[in-house]
């Protein structure tokens, strides 16, 4: 007895020993991926977007772990008289969404008690334990029936006109025309992949003829993606950027580029509704930005891209775009050298370590007091962080201006700090714009995280098909994107849309934009939940 005792006692310490070091790796990857999400996006934000997935990934199997060691610790515990029952401390679930529909199920009562047999049963009350349930999709087909009739009298035949389609003899309703849609651009779901799931559904269809359906959809949708982008040219301010996507070429594939234009007025209290804009070309010469900027005067938030000098040149008309630099890009160049964590972790793998430097943690240090003060003034009006500014971050600015003037002439031309420190000085126009006008921004974050679903989307659909495909995605990417700027779910926007957009008046269209429709479906929920309580 004592030994099958011991046995239990050992059991349940190495459960408890599993779990305990179980949930420290938790902790820490939480950490981890904690820190990856704050850190800034930019030219190394695709190699850190793949670890945050596989942190993720691996945090998944560790919760997972842990629930069994929990398990099998609780089953050691009741196999032992001399040690308590161990109680793992789990996270507070919360509650389901209230929006959600309940169904209740009730367990049927006992009609007697089941210590006396007495049937005179009261009521105190009801305990209820919610179990959250997924109705799998469903597929129906719509028959619309138009009957014909003959007038008896002089023989004409009448009969109501056919249903609207937005695809001209179309068989695909709105609802899952936006499905397709949202499926491929907006979680990056090639059109084979969901052919595939769809047989297996009981529905079979071609990639060619879901293929034929995006492509009409696309067209039909074009008018709002011209009201989005004369929406941003109107903007004073942009946030511009470019990322690779692979084109089918000859049995190859060639680099080109989609483009995003970002009119966001948030960071200063501004009204106007944000707004992503793409644009596709098959190379990255500087004549694409120039056309698309073509006779918009402004201030343009980029990176250092050469392409972007033409914008920027004296006499260019109607006038030249203003240059504001990208503090994130600038700490970047200083963090990837003075990152310990990151050295630390290639001499533990028996590589190089990479060399840290003393300076390039110092200019980190500088450029991040400079962030700390614009997170206390985001959102506020222009004129009230142009005042915190010219008070606390012009001060830190000569600072930084100062000294990194000199470090640069102690260091060799062709150092790796020289090189990160000259990109600063020989743009510092553009990186103290912000001192002068309240609406710039200290990073051009929102082009990058607008351009994060391009390269989501390579792992899964690897390449385009052609260029008019590229076009494609960059007008479905704008819609979905945009939508997911002002809030507004893109699949349920985008079905509403397709259903009415022939019908709507031409002179209205820009109520089906995604902020005013957001706008309209808010104020239609409101109207119906006040009915409904009247």
């Amino acid at each position: 007895m004592t030994r099958r005792a011991d046995e239990a006692e050992a059991r349940l310490a190495d459960a408890r020993a599993r779990e305990s070091a179980t949930e420290a790796l938790i902790a820490h990857l939480k950490l981890q991926i904690a820190r990856l999400r704050r850190e800034q996006f930019g030219a190394s934000a695709e190699r850190s977007r793949r670890l945050l997935d596989q942190l993720e990934l691996q945090l998944e199997d560790l919760e997972a772990d842990a629930c069994e060691d929990g398990l099998a610790a609780e089953a050691a515990a009741v196999k032992t008289t001399r040690v308590g029952g161990f109680e793992r401390k789990r996270p507070a679930r919360k509650p389901f969404p209230e929006h959600l529909p309940r169904e209740r199920v009730v367990i049927e009562a006992p009609c007697a008690c089941p210590a006396c047999g007495s049937t005179r049963l009261s009521k105190l009350g009801e305990d209820i334990t919610e179990t959250l349930e997924v109705i799998p999709r469903q597929w129906k087909v719509i028959q619309t029936v138009r009957e014909k009739f003959s007038c008896r009298a002089c023989e004409a035949v009448a009969q109501p006109p056919a249903p609207f389609h937005v695809v001209p003899r179309g068989w695909a309703g709105a609802s899952f025309l936006a499905m397709l849609l949202f499926e491929k651009y907006g979680q990056h779901q090639p059109l084979n992949r969901q052919a595939e799931r769809f047989a297996r559904e009981g529905v079979p269809l071609s990639v060619s003829t879901l293929a034929d359906q995006v492509g009409a959809a696309c067209h039909a949708l074009m008018p709002l993606y011209r009201l989005i982008e004369a929406h941003v040219h109107d903007a004073a301010r942009l946030h511009g950027d470019d990322t690779t996507v692979p084109v089918m070429a000859r049995g190859k594939t060639d680099t080109a580029r989609l483009w995003v234009y970002v009119r966001d007025d948030r960071p200063f209290g501004g009204s106007d509704p944000p707004a992503a804009l793409f644009h596709y070309s098959r190379d990255r010469r500087g004549e694409h930005p120039q056309a698309h900027l073509a006779g918009w005067p402004g201030i343009l938030q980029a990176d250092a891209y050469g392409g972007y000098g033409e914008l920027y040149k004296d006499g260019r008309t109607p006038a030249p775009v203003r240059e504001a630099g990208c503090h994130a890009h600038a700490r970047r160049k200083f963090f990837e050298l003075a990152d310990i964590a990151a050295a630390a972790r290639r001499k533990s793998r028996g590589g190089q370590a990479a060399t840290v430097y003393p300076i390039a943690i110092e200019a980190v240090r500088r450029l991040d007091a400079l962030f700390e003060v614009e997170r206390t003034i985001n959102g506020k009006s222009a004129v009230e962080r142009l005042a915190v500014r010219r008070e606390r971050s012009a001060p830190l600015v000569a600072e930084l201006h100062a000294w990194l003037n000199g470090q640069v002439a102690r260091l060799s031309r062709h150092h790796d700090l020289a090189k990160a420190i000259n990109y600063m000085l020989r743009r510092w126009d553009a990186f103290t714009r912000f001192l002068e006008d309240g609406r710039v921004c200290l990073s051009n974050n929102a082009a990058e995280r607008a351009l994060r679903c391009v390269p989501l989307g390579r792992k899964a659909w690897l390449f385009c098909g052609s260029d008019r495909g590229g076009e494609r995605a960059a007008i479905l990417y704008t819609l979905i994107q945009t939508a997911r700027l002002n809030n507004v779910d893109p699949q349920a926007w985008l079905a509403d849309v397709l259903a009415r957009i022939n019908d709507h008046p031409a002179s209205c269209l820009d109520q089906l934009l995604p902020w005013n429709w957001g706008n309209a479906s808010k104020v239609l929920a409101s109207a119906t939940e006040e009915a409904g309580r009247v």
